[in-house]
């Protein structure tokens, strides 16, 4: 630590804005160890759109030419934001909506609106935990019940034999191309029986797509799902950071071995052609771009405050810097292994039924629950690939939605430390954002579910809200807060100062991007339909307040602030350490944009050289 400096402690952990640990209740907690906050970032950012949504992008787009725009889209927009959010968190030591609260009041709406979006993720996200729950527990079902056409649900139409089928593949893209899943939806003039299963026994569509009435083994399943959630994260991070240490490695266990068998495959080298053959021609097409931004911004959670969420419990001197670059790395390497997994296991199918890749290929749900089942039906000791598979598609969806409601749990408690930091309100806390989670989640898993799933994926967590909140969150931290001042906070956090492209990523690149994408977004027709399904103008509404409930959190607050206290907008917490507070917050060339706001009024604080260093324990 530079000595001379102003002294100070540690973001948001002590100060002028926060009462004594006696007064409130137990003092926030903190990661035991770097590898606890490791795996519970990477359990977040490593999921199911790893593994079926990547490879698909990348078969659709090009092959190995996607890889050029995707990593574009990384290093100017992905790394940036996701640097951004993880040292806010860390500095501030708050989650979601204080962290913005503290840093640049006028923005705390912007807090809010990452709020909005992660609920939404909370209470639809987790349905697809069913979905494979639904099929992990008929995997021990021998034969196989998506295998065969003679069940109660099977029609008429439907035949086991890809080779007799008058086949062809129509994608329903989302009208917004920044989804959380590509849907992709296998039609056949004759059905197989894995689509067969998947529309006629687990989603089990109304013929008008009404909801009607909820299916109980879904339900038991959701149910399921929340209190395996539940009892993850019950005890906040001190329950999160051990059981990371299984949800977020074994996958790879799983992937591996899934590697080792597709690979081995006959028909396994024509899948992965698929996959990585490049079409150059696939670059000067915008859509190709856009679907890269989509993987990038998902892929890394941005935009959702998890990341503040989970950096804010890192001691003060962490290192985020190389924690945030080596998460970033990790998670593309492993969507791009997971498309080898995919990919061989979808040639050895093409294979083995004589027609080509691309007659067998889907993307999202589809991918999971119709081409891939299909794939692993056709090996020797099916029943035990099943298993593995939505057993790894059950613990990658996991971590992501338990670190999801973390992520939500810790910015309620932080808004209200007092009542909410004493013994046993966590546990309550949670309790009451799994149940209240729960019941919002049954309409999901109604006859007409479906629906309101893709609806609520397309338009919840939707590009339009993503982009609009990166813009913002940059245009906040490089320009009103500035990008030097915030750089001088890194550097005292981490010891030394990071590369300048982050500066001027945050200034102009990323924002630029950003806004570009969002507008292209805005001008492209956006038709919606679900299996062949095309809603009426009261899903147009609703669709309308899923973007449009978080983009108004932004200016609401601003409003707000403006009649408060409008001459404190853009000045941060006196808790907040600086160590150069007379040194102008912003510089372009050597020249000062913004000058030095003054050194803000503190308090010592005798905790302030304990709280700094590692805790043993959370």
């Amino acid at each position: 630590m530079t000595e001379g400096i102003e002294t100070g402690v540690p973001a948001g952990d002590c100060g002028s804005d926060q009462q004594a640990p006696d007064e409130m209740g137990p003092p926030r907690g903190k990661w035991a160890n770097n590898m606890e906050f490791i795996l519970s970032m990477a359990g977040e950012i490593i999921g199911l759109g790893n593994v079926w949504r990547f490879p698909y992008l990348c078969y659709k787009n090009g092959g190995g030419v996607f890889f050029i725009p995707y990593f574009v889209f990384l290093l100017l927009c992905g790394i940036p934001v996701f640097f951004l959010e993880t040292a806010l968190g860390q500095y501030t030591s708050e989650g979601g909506v204080t962290a913005w609260r503290k840093i640049c009041p006028m923005f705390q709406g912007v807090g809010f609106a990452s709020q909005v979006i992660v609920s939404y993720l909370n209470i639809y996200y987790i349905v697809i935990l069913a979905w494979a729950l639904f099929y992990f527990f008929n995997s021990f079902t021998y034969p196989l019940p998506w295998s065969t056409c003679d069940n109660w649900w099977n029609t008429d139409q439907c035949h086991s034999r890809l080779s007799n089928w008058s086949s062809g593949s129509n994608m329903t893209s989302s009208p917004d191309y920044l989804v959380n899943f590509t849907w992709v939806e296998p039609v056949f003039d004759i059905g197989t029986p894995e689509e067969e299963y998947w529309k006629h026994r687990v989603l089990r569509m109304s013929a008008d797509m009404s909801l009607g009435k909820v299916h109980w083994d879904l339900a038991l399943c959701l149910l399921l799902a929340w209190i395996i959630c539940y009892l993850c994260i019950f005890k906040g991070i001190k329950s999160t950071g051990k059981v990371v240490y299984f949800t977020a490695t074994f996958p790879y266990v799983m992937l591996f071995i899934l590697f080792i068998r597709g690979v081995t495959l006959p028909g396994a080298a024509e899948g992965l052609k698929y996959y990585l053959y490049p079409d150059f021609n696939k670059l000067g097409v915008a859509s190709v771009w856009v679907d890269a931004g989509t993987q990038v911004f998902f892929s890394y959670a941005v935009c959702q405050g998890v990341l503040t969420a989970l950096g804010s419990y890192n001691k003060y001197n962490n290192n985020c810097y190389r924690d945030c670059l080596a998460l970033c790395c990790l998670n593309s390497a492993t969507s791009i292994f997971a498309g080898f997994v995919v990919f061989s296991v979808l040639g050895f199918m093409a294979s083995s039924h004589g027609v080509s890749v691309d007659e067998v290929t889907a993307g999202g749900p589809g991918l999971a629950f119709i081409a891939y089942p299909q794939a692993l039906s056709l090996l020797p000791g099916s029943n035990f690939w099943s298993v593995l598979f939505f057993f790894m598609l059950l613990l990658l969806g996991l971590d992501s939605q338990f670190v999801c409601v973390e992520s939500l749990a810790t910015a309620i408690t932080d808004m209200y430390p007092q009542q909410l930091r004493r013994r046993g309100a966590r546990e309550i806390l949670t309790l009451v954002i799994a149940v209240v989670c729960f019941l919002l989640g049954l309409p999901f898993i109604t006859e007409g579910g479906v629906l309101l799933f893709q609806l609520v994926d397309t338009f919840g967590p939707s590009g339009t809200s993503l982009l609009f909140i990166a813009s913002v969150e940059t245009v906040a931290i490089g320009w009103v807060y500035g990008a030097d001042r915030f750089y001088d906070n890194i550097k005292d956090m981490i010891g030394f100062s990071p590369l300048p492209i982050w500066k001027y990523c945050w200034m102009f690149v990323t924002p630029l991007i950003c806004g570009l994408t969002l507008l292209y977004n805005l001008l492209r027709a956006h038709p919606f339909e679900v299996y062949g399904y095309v809603p009426g103008a009261i899903t147009a509404v609703f669709a309308g307040l899923l973007v449009f409930t978080p983009l108004i959190c932004v200016p609401v607050f601003v409003i707000v602030g403006l009649i408060r206290d409008p001459d404190n907008l853009t000045t941060p917490s006196s808790d907040l350490r600086q160590i150069r507070p007379d040194k102008p917050v912003l510089t372009l060339c050597k020249k000062v944009i913004f000058k030095a706001q003054g050194s803000p009024n503190r308090r010592e604080d005798r905790h302030e050289k304990i709280l700094m260093e590692e805790p043993n324990s959370v």
